[in-house]
């Protein structure tokens, strides 16, 4: 290469490439550091969300196992009034005035007793 003497430029030669004769200065800025950056929060973000995910599931499943005994009582339960009801209102169907009462006052308030699915007679 040879420098110009007015500007102080220098003029590619014969075979030179213009790419070969600037510097590594006049590229610019790099985007090498700030994709580094934004990837590394990128995977910082994505582990703290990922930690706290995992975190929150954990605490889900301590409350779900929590409530396993008082649901099983609460069935219990309501497995018993079904039971009560059932009798109850057998016992309105075969008359019994103080049984009819509570069946007429229990539908009055909209508690409707389901008979349990009785097993078909047997054909003789």
């Amino acid at each position: 290469m040879r420098q110009s003497s007015d500007t102080g430029e220098s003029t590619p030669q014969a075979g030179e490439t213009v790419a070969a004769r600037r510097p590594s200065e006049d590229r610019g800025p790099s985007a090498f550091i700030p994709v580094l950056i934004l990837t590394a929060s990128l995977a910082v973000w994505t582990g703290f969300q990922t930690y706290q995910f995992l975190k929150e599931r954990d605490g889900l499943s301590v409350l779900r196992a929590n409530q396993e005994v008082p649901l099983q009582q609460a069935q219990k339960v309501r497995q018993t009034l079904d039971q009560l009801a059932t009798e109850t209102q057998k016992l309105a169907e075969g008359g019994n005035p103080n049984a009819r009462l509570v069946v007429d006052e229990l539908r009055k308030r909209g508690v409707t007793i389901n008979r349990p699915a009785q097993p078909p007679a047997e054909k003789k």
